[in-house]
């Protein structure tokens, strides 16, 4: 049986990380100073919490932590395009677009850095 070597993208993971670090800071500072829901802030804040968990997996390169944070990005991007819709704030429907954007970025940069691996395991 032989090897095979699997390529996979830094750039891709370069575009999950900026992603990710992406929403984190935008999900806290949205909810906190730029546009909150209510004056002073709001605990939406804490949205930002989940992303927090994926940071190490996404650094080491953790396949698994690629996986399911594409997944999690999902509900980012969900948020996202109801906010750009019924938000009336011109600054929070734009943040909104931005959330989709980091959103749809670390989704895709996630779930193309990984196919290589997937593919190779289903075929190895």
């Amino acid at each position: 049986m032989e090897s095979v070597e699997i390529k996979l993208s830094p750039g891709l993971h370069g575009l999950a990380c900026i992603c990710l670090f992406g929403l984190i800071v935008l999900s806290v500072g949205w909810e906190l100073w730029w546009a909150p829901l209510r004056p002073g802030g709001s605990l939406m804040a804490l949205k930002a919490v989940p992303l927090l968990f994926a940071v190490s997996g996404v650094l080491r390169r953790r396949l698994y932590t690629l996986q399911w944070v594409s997944m999690l990005s999902l509900l980012y991007l969900m948020e996202g395009v109801v906010r750009a819709w019924s938000d009336t704030a011109l600054v929070s429907a734009a943040l909104a677009g931005l959330e989709i954007l980091l959103s749809l970025g670390l989704y895709l940069g996630a779930i193309l850095y990984v196919r290589p691996a997937k593919r190779a395991a289903r075929h190895g």
